[in-house]
């Protein structure tokens, strides 16, 4: 059977280097007010930044982050739709476009923003050569103080697979029937449900948890033969 594994910022690489990101997509799905269970939120871990909505007409519709009620919501995201893979969830708070922002001091070959996993672009070609699959890198548009610059590329992890249901606490509100929200914290002991994690990718995120970046053992061997700092690793339990 596969082993999987929870990724994580390794903290004391950043502490060493020094670097810094102060930055957000260019675009994004504004945040839902629902009418039917009342809570106003937006999901977090949803970012395909290699979706250009510079073409759309619309495109300054989704520069400021705000709630919106539900028809305004799904009138908004039903323009964004036919330019995101097929089957993409599209929750409130999906965002879009390149990270754009401030970046100061040095970086190793892999740092994060927050959930988001940044990558040089030489450490990406190499991870790409030993085989994991599936991982795309995007543009950044960041600026630099600093003259010759790093070439920095978000990783677009996409939300795949989810928790195991047993992991989930029994005393949890059902998912709301209107806009979808299943609102829970994370779990002190994730479980993976095995049936639903994707065979083709080697680096996505839990589809009910995108927070949790997950990686497969083929990801956790490349990063440790080409020494890349910057990820912990966690095995997780899938069944």
């Amino acid at each position: 059977m596969s082993r999987f594994y929870w990724v994580n910022e390794d903290k004391s690489v950043r502490a060493k280097h020094g670097g810094y990101v102060d930055a957000r997509h260019t675009w994004g799905l504004p945040g839902l007010h629902c009418h039917e269970c009342g809570a106003t939120w937006s999901a977090v871990g949803h970012d395909y930044p290699s979706v250009d909505l510079s073409v759309l007409p619309e495109h300054t519709e989704f520069v400021t982050p705000r709630p919106e009620p539900m028809t305004e919501f799904i009138r908004l995201r039903e323009l964004v739709r036919p330019y995101v893979p097929e089957g993409t969830a599209l929750p409130p708070g999906t965002n879009f476009g390149p990270l754009t922002g401030r970046a100061v001091g040095n970086f190793g070959a892999i740092a994060w923003l927050g959930t988001r996993l940044l990558s040089r672009a030489d450490a990406l070609d190499r991870l790409q050569a030993e085989g994991v699959r599936g991982l795309l890198g995007c543009r950044t548009a960041f600026r630099f103080r600093q003259k010759n610059p790093p070439e920095l590329l978000e990783l677009q992890i996409e939300p795949r697979g989810n928790l195991h249901p047993d992991c989930i606490p029994t005393d949890v509100p059902p998912r709301c029937p209107t806009c979808g929200r299943h609102g829970f914290g994370r779990p002190d002991d994730p479980i993976l449900a095995a049936a639903s994690l994707p065979s083709e990718l080697d680096l996505f995120r839990v589809g009910n948890f995108a927070t949790m970046v997950i990686g497969t053992e083929r990801f956790k061997d490349a990063v440790h033969r080409l020494s890349l700092e910057g990820i912990t690793f966690h095995e997780l339990t899938a069944r």
